[in-house]
């Protein structure tokens, strides 16, 4: 589980556990035999730059993400490649050029039961089969031609997927999170960080009292 920190077989997210302290409790290898490390495998990757994420293993199998979400498996022991997926992320944005700025770039993966999931630089979110690499659902979060992007990796527990997103410094987007299924990918709930526009109403009443701190022509 992602909250069992004596858990040393497994890497499992972002920062190895949900308190992404990156701390494995591994002994050993330490000060006196550190130096006789040698690599024991590697594999070539197609994607040259922009990676910025942290595999994930999990019961022998190592997931990486590369350049525009593509993510490949490979077995931990041998190197040996097992699937990848491609996520389409320069067709989805072909024509949008505002868009393909560290378009290339994401903070990696996330996993829960059976799957793993990706969120596009473009704003959608997908599940796809760990052991084989086949999509099971993609939802978008925001419409496709709104100034916002996801470059940082999606949180899951609980039977959900938590993702968020950037880009509101391109144009006057609110930004928030939101809760989908992780079976379905239906959306559960989201949260917005920032009230929105008081004429409209509030989704809650943080947006409520939040929008108290605002004024003039910040709306």
């Amino acid at each position: 589980e992602l909250s069992d920190e004596s858990n040393t077989a497994d890497w499992l997210a972002y920062g190895r556990t949900h308190s992404e302290q990156r701390f494995s409790p591994l002994k050993d290898i330490n000060v006196d035999n550190v130096r006789q490390l040698k690599p024991e495998w590697y594999a070539p990757l197609p994607d040259r730059s922009d990676m910025v994420g942290t595999p994930l293993v999990v019961d022998g199998v190592m997931y990486y993400v590369g350049e525009m979400n593509r993510t490949r498996a490979f077995d931990a022991r041998t190197g040996k490649k097992l699937w990848e997926y491609d996520p389409q992320v320069s067709k989805e944005i072909l024509d949008n050029n505002m868009k393909k700025v560290f378009w290339k770039h994401n903070r990696g993966l996330s996993t829960y039961g059976d799957k793993l999931f990706i969120a596009t630089w473009d704003g959608r979110l997908i599940a796809i089969n760990r052991k084989d690499g086949k999509e099971v659902w993609q939802t978008r979060t925001f419409d496709h031609d709104q100034p916002l992007n996801i470059t940082g990796h999606p949180k899951a527990f609980d039977g959900k997927v938590f993702v968020g997103n950037g880009g509101t410094e391109l144009g006057p987007m609110r930004g928030y999170v939101t809760a989908y299924d992780a079976e379905t990918g239906k959306q559960v709930w989201r949260f917005y960080i920032v009230p929105g526009n008081p004429a409209d109403g509030f989704e809650d009443a943080a947006q409520e009292m939040a929008a108290k701190t605002w004024s003039g022509r910040w709306w």
